[in-house]
């Protein structure tokens, strides 16, 4: 067979078809982690994580990806791989109960029964993307794949072996005689069964409906002692079947087509995140595959969201905030300032999630995306003292910062939160002013949650959003990031906060 169709995950064999082992350190910050949790649960079989965890790099790759994913949208093509997967599953339990099974003959009739299983989701399948036009590379060379296959010497030997088998066992018919303790089995010569003419002479006795004295034997699949002796009786007296059953089994113990066993598990990855979003999209929320690019730096985004947030909310009937950001020509790095409690560091979150999502090939919260391609992107958010360490948080900052400066390279993306906050505004901003002239200098797309509203006038570079208070109650959140100027009353404000200092504070504890 002159069949090329290899991978509906990846587009090349460029060595990432593994995905990565470990999670990235950056899943925790963003909460990506619990993303990728609710997307893989309940399908621990398929081992989808590490697909999440190793992100893409170059476009083509995440285009083959993205294109995959719009097929899906059909919900005919989707419930027809879903039916597939289900068969798949169904065939692997199947497997699974012949390994737990003691008796050889009852293991060869499950494994007849997987065959089956099998060789119907293969046939599913292929009669279903006989007749959709999927637009796709990965569906168009799955179709091509397919009905190949389903021509192949291979497959059609495998699916009229199994029927001919499944035939002779069926046709065998026998004779089972009980008499005090003991079993007789003899072939059928064509007696009568007597239960029927029993049946029918009782049957005139009766008035209206007796009680059913019948005992409901328990459903088990493993035989016991006695039907097994009874099921080797029947197989001596029909060698032929039995020998046939044999010899299936054993000439197809590999039936299984490498790269139909790959499409299962590699399918999952989009059918498991389009499950996963679907209750949102239900809810009105949006989500696009986003442009990309490694070339251009104008990104911009409308309706975004933060996906674990959404997800979080709508188990509470509620819904998020949604938040537009841009940065075009020159513009490589927004600072985020603004009230605490209104939003910055969920904005910064989703900032890192649309990057990381585009990168892995999935659909992204938003109504329209263009985002950037990174190679790596690093995030530095607060993280408790460990006192095991002894180094002062603002050193363990200094570190960290000084690690991902040292790793980035100019296709690096960044995102900060509230960095440096634990030392003196003077520090803090001349620390601050050192780390975003090296990240202009890399020509980083970065974003900074931060109270130091002079890092946004730093260069043409810097562009300035801010968290907003609902008009006339500084207290109440919009929980909307806005592109304007920072108000330089954040940090004063945020210092006030940690020290119990505001007025509302005030009030509380003259009262107590």
């Amino acid at each position: 067979m002159a069949m090329t169709f290899r991978s509906i995950l990846f587009v090349a064999d460029d060595g990432t078809e593994a995905g990565a082992r470990e999670a990235p350190e950056i899943l925790g910050d963003l909460n990506l982690d619990q993303i990728i949790d609710g997307i893989t649960a309940g399908k621990e079989e398929y081992d989808l994580k590490p697909f999440f965890y190793a992100p893409l790099g170059e476009p083509d790759a995440v285009l083959y990806r993205q294109e995959v994913m719009r097929d899906l949208e059909d919900e005919r093509l989707f419930a027809a791989v879903e039916e597939f997967a289900g068969g798949i599953r169904r065939m692997r339990e199947e497997l699974e109960r012949v390994k737990k099974l003691y008796y050889e003959y009852q293991k060869h009739w499950w494994f007849v029964d997987a065959v089956e299983a099998y060789c119907a989701a293969v046939r599913g399948l292929g009669a279903t993307l006989e007749r959709a036009e999927p637009a796709s590379r990965g569906f168009r060379g799955l179709k091509e794949y397919v009905a190949e296959y389903m021509a192949s010497a291979a497959f059609t030997t495998l699916g009229e072996e199994a029927r001919r088998v499944k035939e002779q066992l069926a046709a065998i018919q026998y004779s089972l005689i009980i008499k005090d303790d003991t079993l007789t089995v003899q072939g059928y010569e064509g007696e009568a069964d007597y239960s029927i003419a029993v049946e029918a002479t009782f049957r005139k006795f009766a008035q209206g409906e007796g009680k059913d004295y019948r005992v409901k034997f328990p459903e088990r699949v493993e035989m016991n002692h006695v039907e097994a002796a009874a099921l080797d009786f029947v197989a001596k007296l029909n060698g032929k079947a039995f020998a046939t059953l044999e010899r299936f089994c054993a000439a197809h113990a590999g039936y299984l087509d490498a790269t139909i066993g790959r499409f299962d598990r590699e399918v999952q990855f989009y059918l498991s995140y389009l499950r996963y979003i679907r209750e949102l999209e239900e809810a009105g929320l949006l989500f696009t595959l986003p442009a990309l690019s490694t070339v251009e730096k104008d990104i911009a985004v409308e309706e975004g969201f933060d996906l674990a947030l959404a997800k979080k909310l709508a188990a509470e009937k509620r819904r998020v905030v949604t938040n537009d950001f841009r940065l075009g020509g020159p513009e490589r790095i927004i600072i985020v300032s603004g009230p605490n409690n209104g939003g910055k560091t969920t904005f910064a979150r989703m900032f890192g999630q649309l990057h990381y999502l585009a990168g892995v090939g999935c659909k992204v919260p938003g109504r329209a995306a263009r985002l950037y391609l990174a190679d790596r992107i690093f995030t530095h958010f607060e993280r408790e003292e460990k006192v095991a360490d002894l180094r002062s948080k603002f050193e363990e900052d200094l570190i960290r910062v000084h690690e991902f400066l040292k790793l980035s390279t100019s296709r690096s993306i960044v995102v900060m939160n509230e960095s440096f906050s634990s030392t003196s505004l003077k520090d803090a901003v001349f620390i601050g002013q050192k780390v975003m002239r090296r990240i202009i200098g890399k020509d980083l797309i970065c974003l900074f949650v931060t109270f130091i509203d002079e890092l946004a006038a730093l260069s043409d570079t810097s562009v300035s959003m801010v968290s907003t208070i609902v008009p006339g109650d500084p207290a109440s959140r919009t929980y909307k990031i806005v592109r304007r100027a920072a108000d330089g009353r954040a940090y004063a404000m945020a210092v006030a906060e940690k020290h119990r200092l505001t007025c509302e504070q005030l009030r509380e504890r003259i009262v107590a």
